[in-house]
Parts: structure tokens; sequence; C-alpha cells
């Protein structure tokens, strides 16, 4: 196992945080950027690049106001152009000039949207989920995921271990479960401004999956994303969407190697 290590790099809105894992033996192949989903941070792929990182450079930034990394000041500064832009100024950072991407949910927008912005430098890409939603679809989401008040009963708190329990994949640990709430805990009173930016920003992925030439890869695990990722199928230029209905929310920490492996066939 590679040995996962954390460091900053100066972004727009202060400090952006990352984890990098090196190996060994210098590799050909380019460096690996995690990008992660909402209100989640770079943590969510630390086992998985500790198997990826055995064989080329793997990066986790954590998103403006996510993680480690410092917010916006405003809500309205929080997009999917902006994370873009911050993962983009830690490759900058590293000198890495020609990346690969494997974004999971928020991070599939932020991914095209690395590939739209620096056309010739993102090779292949990955990605877990496409939300290509419906109208109703997207004001569900965007309903389910307004921000709860804090209240003396922690109705926040209770209310996002309940639905992390409700979506508990299989092979979960509940050391696992309890790493995601900590994760979501860390954006602070601005937890939800990742998804409204990613639900948000629809025709613009849309239009990356229909005209990116980078060969893209849907992983499609059983999870709220599900019936909306295979919609994607039609919209690709160059790529495919592969069915994984073993997998659930959790499932990096659960199978890292079997991912691993997956990734290496496609990246």
């Amino acid at each position: 196992m590679a040995r996962v290590r954390k460091s900053y790099a100066d972004g727009t809105y202060g400090q952006l945080h990352y984890r990098i894992a090196v190996p060994e033996a210098a590799s050909s192949l380019p460096p690996l950027y995690c990008l992660h989903q909402s209100p989640k941070c770079g943590m969510e792929f630390e086992t998985l690049m500790g198997v990826i990182g055995d064989e080329r450079i793997v990066v986790a930034p954590d998103y403006p106001g996510y993680g480690q990394s410092d917010k916006p000041p405003e809500e309205h500064l929080a997009t999917v152009p902006a994370y873009a832009e911050a993962c983009w100024q830690v490759a900058d950072a590293l000198g890495h000039d020609t990346i690969a991407l494997f974004g999971n949910h928020t991070g599939s927008k932020v991914a095209t949207e690395m590939a739209v912005m620096r056309p010739g430098h993102v090779g292949n890409i990955a990605m877990v989920s496409a939300a290509v939603l419906t109208d109703e679809e997207r004001a569900f989401f965007a309903d389910y995921f307004t921000p709860i008040p804090l209240d003396d009963a922690g109705t926040r708190f209770s209310t996002m271990w309940q639905r992390i329990i409700e979506r508990r994949g299989p092979g979960a640990t509940l050391e696992m479960l309890a790493q995601s709430l900590m994760m979501n805990l860390l954006g602070g009173e601005e937890y939800e401004w990742g998804h409204a930016a990613a639900f948000s920003f629809a025709e613009p992925f849309e239009q990356a999956l229909k005209t990116l030439p980078n060969r893209i890869t849907i992983l499609n695990p059983a999870d709220d994303l599900t019936e909306c990722t295979r919609r994607a199928t039609e919209l690709l230029r160059n790529g495919e969407v592969i069915e994984c209905p073993q997998w659930g929310y959790n499932f990096m920490d659960v199978w890292p190697e079997e991912v691993a492996a997956l990734l290496r066939s496609h990246l």
C-alpha cells in the first residue's frame, strides 16, 4: 500500500488541501486526480489511493469549503467551475500538466468541467454515476438536500446519520459510515453548497458528455443515481456505462482492489 500524505496549495479563496500518494518507482502513467462527491472531501478516496498509488501518482483535492480547504466567502461563488479551477490550481502547484480524472457524483461534473477548461491536458475520465436528471428529479433532490438548521435536539446530525444508515452499501462497516458522517461535518454551515452547485450544473454537464473527445467510463453502482445514470448512455460521444449492481455507497472502501483493477483497465 502506498503512503498517502497531505499538503496544501494556494487557491483563489485561500488554502486548498489535498492528499497525494506517490509510487516508489517512477511511473509513465499520468497522475490520477480523484474528485469527491458532496458534501464529502478527498478523504473518501484514501483507501483506494493506497492501492493505486503503488503504480501512479494519485491526488485527491478538497474543494473550497470542504475537508480542510478554505471556503468561498459567499455561496454564489461555490460552483462546479470554481471547484474545477481549484483542482487545476492544485495540479499547477504540483507541476502536473496532463492528468487523468476519476470523479464521484459531484466529482463527475467537476471532471468534465476540468476537461472543458483545458482541452488536451486531460486523458481518460472515469466517474461514479452521472446525474442526468429530469426537472422533477432535480427539484426533488434540491428539496431533499436543503440545509437543516441547527437545533438543541441535533436534528441535522441525526438526519445525516439516518440517511447514511439507509444508504449503507454492501460490506460497509459502522466505522466507514462514521467517517462518512465526519466528512459531512467538515463542511460546516456551508455543507450543502456543493449539492446546490451540482444540481444547477445540468446543461453544461450533458453537453460535455456529448462533445468531449476524452474516453469517458461511467461506473453505475446501486445508489440514488442508478436510473438517471443510464440516461448518459445515449449522450456519450466516446465512452460507456458499466453496470456495477454489486456495489453501493462506500464501495471504494469495501473493495478498493477491485475498483483499482477496473480503473486500471480504463484510465
